[in-house]
């Protein structure tokens, strides 16, 4: 089934997506794209069911070929401080924050979302495999959520980030465990299936 471009009839509505919510480290991040009108690619989808090769090929396409875009981040200490899901939102309203052109609306995906100026707002769940602008949204924060943990791997390579990308995979417990977390791992997250008193 297409994904619908958009939601409303506003020329300037923006689609938001975040990536890494259930990771142990990193930051969680967010995209806001706003597309051109009738922009199209057989391949735009929900990133979770896009292949990596063609995440990164989408990357490039919707990056020349959005009206404007913009990827923002909470840290894993905000994460920590604020919790989440106000992490997750504070992301997607930096993202918003830093379009080079004010949306007149914001299609958020999921199911909650804080008001943000007075720009009126709609969420909708699995809204990444309905509407173009979320999935769009989708794959830039994906993919530069990657990029970022790809690029941090090189520092902690015991962690695997290149392959798990903060998320809690068997060997990522265990490397936490063998080698204790860093300043990345989110410690109000359970690190640990033990929970281990050292931290």
């Amino acid at each position: 089934m297409a994904l619908q471009n958009q939601f409303t009839d506003f020329e300037l509505e923006a689609g938001c997506d975040e990536a890494g919510r259930g990771c142990l480290a990193g930051p969680v991040f967010a995209a806001a794209v706003i597309l051109k009108p009738g922009f199209y690619h057989p391949a735009l989808n929900d990133s979770k069911q896009v292949s990596k090769k063609d995440r990164d090929e989408l990357r490039d396409f919707i990056e020349k070929e959005s009206l404007c875009w913009s990827v923002a981040l909470c840290t894993p200490t905000e994460i920590d401080e604020i919790n989440i899901l106000n992490a997750s939102i504070l992301a997607m309203q930096r993202a918003v924050e830093s379009l080079s052109v004010e949306p007149q609306y914001l299609l958020i995906d999921g199911n909650r979302f804080k008001p943000y100026k007075n720009i009126p707002h709609s969420t909708m769940i699995k809204g990444d495999a309905r509407f173009a602008n979320i999935a769009a949204a989708s794959i830039l924060a994906k993919t530069h959520r990657d990029a970022y943990m790809t690029e941090l791997h090189l520092k902690f390579p015991e962690y695997a980030w290149n392959s798990n990308f903060g998320y809690p995979t068997p060997p990522h417990r265990k490397a936490i465990e063998k080698f204790g977390p860093t300043e990345h791992h989110r410690m109000s997250f359970q690190l640990l299936k033990s929970q281990l008193t050292l931290f």
